[in-house]
Order: structure tokens, then sequence, then C-alpha cells
């Protein structure tokens, strides 16, 4: 995230450095949690890994350029090498994979990028998968409730927003009424996005 950084030198004029900024993974807005299109150092390696992937093609020459530590020359040659064709996902794996050692060791970059090449090419669900237990009312519980509850979503809001989108699946099958009850005794598989997966179970 770009910041301005200042330190005074006592009588002599103020050193600004202006860093530059990264935008969120959405590509417009800045990165931020609030925002939910940010990358956290301490997440789970395979949610890390999952979010560099999700970047576009053009917004990942700049995440590339200010925050791998590849030499300049080996960047210059990746972009020769897409604009002649090679494919940019190839790119991003590399640059994800590095991200994830970084933080994580070279041993879970290996394995969340396996992890991801399962789930997205031949549709697996997780293995590390939480199990998330929840209590309901005697009405039910409301599915924007219970996504914020398994900590799937930020907020409820952000919960009917996902829902409206088409963004929510219940054991596979899309989500269209953001007014849905889940009974007690419900069991299934709730997926919110590409990446964000939980067993739930409501009592």
């Amino acid at each position: 995230m770009g910041r301005e950084l200042q330190r005074d030198f006592g009588q002599e004029p103020q050193c600004i450095v202006t860093m530059p900024l990264l935008e969120g993974l959405d590509g417009r807005e800045k990165m931020s949690k609030s925002l939910g299109n940010y990358v956290g150092i301490d997440e789970p390696p395979n949610e890390m890994f999952g979010k560099l992937m999700s970047i576009s093609d053009e917004m990942m020459w700049r995440y590339v350029e200010l925050l791998s530590f590849e030499p300049v020359a080996s960047v210059r040659l990746w972009r020769k090498e897409v604009a002649e064709g090679r494919n940019p996902r190839e790119i991003k794996v590399l640059f994800a994979s590095e991200i994830v050692a970084r933080f994580n060791g070279a041993d879970q970059a290996e394995r969340a990028h396996a992890e991801f090449e399962q789930r997205f090419r031949h549709g697996a669900l997780p293995e590390d998968m939480p199990a998330v237990r929840l209590q309901a009312p005697d009405e039910g519980l409301l599915v924007t409730q219970m996504l914020k509850q398994a900590g799937l979503v930020p907020s409820v809001s952000e919960a009917a927003r996902l829902i409206e989108q088409g963004g929510v699946r219940l054991d596979g099958e899309r989500l269209s009424d953001k007014a849905l009850r889940v009974a007690r005794g419900a069991r299934f598989v709730a997926q919110v996005g590409k990446r964000r997966f939980a067993k739930i179970s409501v009592d």
C-alpha cells in the first residue's frame, strides 16, 4: 500500500518519499481489509495463492514489479515472452509461488499450487475446508447471517451483495434468495466466490 514516509532532520528541510500505491485485487481501489480486496501475509497459503491468481493479467505486472524479488532482467524477459504468446497465467503461478514461499516456505507454496490446480481444473473441493457449527433460532438463521458467522464474508451486506451477483453456492447449487432462512438440522458445503469454502452445520 502506498504511503508517504517523512523524516525530520532537525533544522534541515523534511525529506518526503512517496511510495507507490498498490491497488487491491479488484484493480481499482487501494488494497484494504475493509474493502475485502487485500492479500494478508498471515493468511493460509492456499488462500494467499488463490487471491494472487485472481488478479487480472494486466494488474499482474504491477504486483510483480512492486512485490517480486525477481531481477528486472527476468521480469523484462517474462513481458517479452507474454507479448510473443506465452500464457500470462504461467507468470502468475511463478509470482504467486514466490510470495507464498516467502511467508510460508517452499513446501507450502508447492502444496498451495497443487491444490489450486486440483480445485480449479478438476473441480475438487479443498481438503482443509473448515467445519463450522452454528446455532439457529426457532425461525431459522438468515443465510446472510450464516455466511458471516461462518467467516466466509466480512459482513451481512457483503453476503447479500455476493448472493445478488451469483457468487454463493450451497452444495454446488447457486443461491439466489438472500432472504432465505436456514432451518436447524441443515448440513451442506457453502462456497463463496472461487476460494472460500466451509462445511456448515446448523443446530
